[in-house]
């Protein structure tokens, strides 16, 4: 009985078969890849983190933010007529070459670094240069605040509706 079990390997445990993995093992080559990958991986997050913080860094305080829409206020307020919309400036009150900034506006100063313009809604920049008052703005940072007006007498064209944009830097 002995010799059958023997025979059919029931009594007896099975050689199990193993594979050696001396061959594909890690070399320097392998470890000096994966190595470089991390670096350069590592690498490109720290440059590319100060790109993605850049949008919120910005060279305008909250000052000049402040100033800007404050000056867009009471330009609106000032040079529109209580009896027709709120928005509906005076052309010829606007266009006042007697008169400097700082007067238009009714502030005490205004400061010698604003402009303010007459744009088209659906373009930047302003209709001419006889529709903008101030310093000239020549594209730096600035603060800038706009609001949607219409001209009453002596505008560019009294059915059209423009943006009035400050800028202070």
């Amino acid at each position: 009985m002995a010799r059958e079990q023997h025979r059919h390997g029931c009594g007896r445990r099975r050689r199990t078969v193993s594979i050696s993995l001396r061959e594909r093992g890690q070399t320097t080559h392998d470890f000096v890849v994966g190595i470089g990958v991390f670096i350069l991986a590592v690498a490109f997050v720290f440059s590319f983190l100060p790109t993605i913080l850049t949008p919120f860094d910005s060279s305008v305080s909250g000052g000049q933010t402040a100033q800007a829409d404050r000056i867009a206020d009471r330009l609106v307020h000032n040079l529109s007529d209580a009896d027709t919309s709120p928005n509906t400036i005076n052309g010829d009150a606007f266009n006042d070459t007697d008169g400097e900034l700082e007067d238009r506006v009714g502030l005490r100063t205004a400061g010698d670094r604003v402009n303010v313009s007459i744009e088209h809604l659906n373009e930047s920049g302003p209709v001419n240069d006889e529709w903008t008052i101030g310093v000239e703005y020549n594209n730096q940072s600035a603060a800038s605040s706009a609001r949607i007006v219409t001209f009453e007498d002596g505008g560019p064209d009294e059915r059209v509706a423009y943006r009035l944009v400050v800028r202070a830097w």
